[in-house]
């Protein structure tokens, strides 16, 4: 039995939803999800199971940072997951970008230790390209504007060097995180689909630092699971 996911096979469905937060992940249970249970709680790690559209789909919450998530995804793994999809939130880097556009990442540049650890070479964590294809397509279905296109995990939210945001920038990153690399990574290695959708909740780029209010992160986060739970399910 997996650790820190205090559970069986088959607790977990094949497609599962990762936000960090263990409160946004109660949140989509009991919003979205039908006949819903908890099947974790192990650390706070809140991970759930239900329906949606008739169709069984997971929540787990992964916590912050690539060392976090690559155990949960490792454990969600020997659980029995085949699609995981992170729904998270990043800091916009683009000067286009507004406070709660939605961001579908296709690569992760891997600012982190954890990927590393994992392939100790070059290497560029990449989304699946059925759970990219099945978000962009969920999002027109919905009229709902979407950014596509690289981001970077990083392990640092208070990041020492300002200008990194800039430089980001200037490459055509669209937005900075915490998690997607490890989870590409690990869903190429442990042959998986693997895909991330983002809210952009900041905004780092031109020398200031602003944030979404509550109510506006809530309609956002809406607006995302959507998306979410249509492209987890889409198989």
């Amino acid at each position: 039995m997996p650790i820190h996911l205090r559970a069986e096979p088959g607790d977990y469905a094949e497609s599962v939803l990762v936000p960090g937060d263990p409160l946004r992940a109660k949140y989509i249970a009991d919003t979205y999800l039908d006949d819903v249970r908890q099947v974790n709680g192990e650390r706070g790690m809140l991970g759930f199971t239900g329906t949606w559209d008739g169709k069984p789909v997971s929540v787990q919450s992964t916590g912050m940072g690539c060392p976090s998530a690559a155990i949960v995804v490792e454990e969600l793994v020997m659980l029995g997951a085949k699609r995981i999809l992170r729904v998270g939130t990043c800091g916009g880097l683009q000067p286009d970008h507004e406070l709660g556009d939605m961001i579908v990442a296709i690569s992760a540049v891997p600012q982190d230790g954890t990927t590393f650890t994992y392939v100790r070479e070059p290497h560029c964590p990449t989304a699946s390209f059925d759970l990219v294809h099945a978000a962009v397509h969920a999002a027109k279905e919905m009229q709902q504007p979407i950014h596509v296109g690289p981001v970077v995990s990083s392990d640092v939210f208070y990041n020492p060097d300002g200008g990194q945001y800039q430089r980001w920038s200037d490459r055509g990153i669209l937005g900075v995180e915490m998690e997607a690399a490890i989870l590409f990574t690990l869903g190429a290695l442990r042959k998986i689909h693997a895909g991330c959708l983002l809210t952009v909740s900041d905004i780092v780029v031109e020398g200031e630092f602003t944030r979404i209010s509550d109510d506006e992160l809530r309609a956002a986060v809406d607006r995302m699971t959507r998306v979410g739970l249509a492209t987890v399910t889409s198989h």
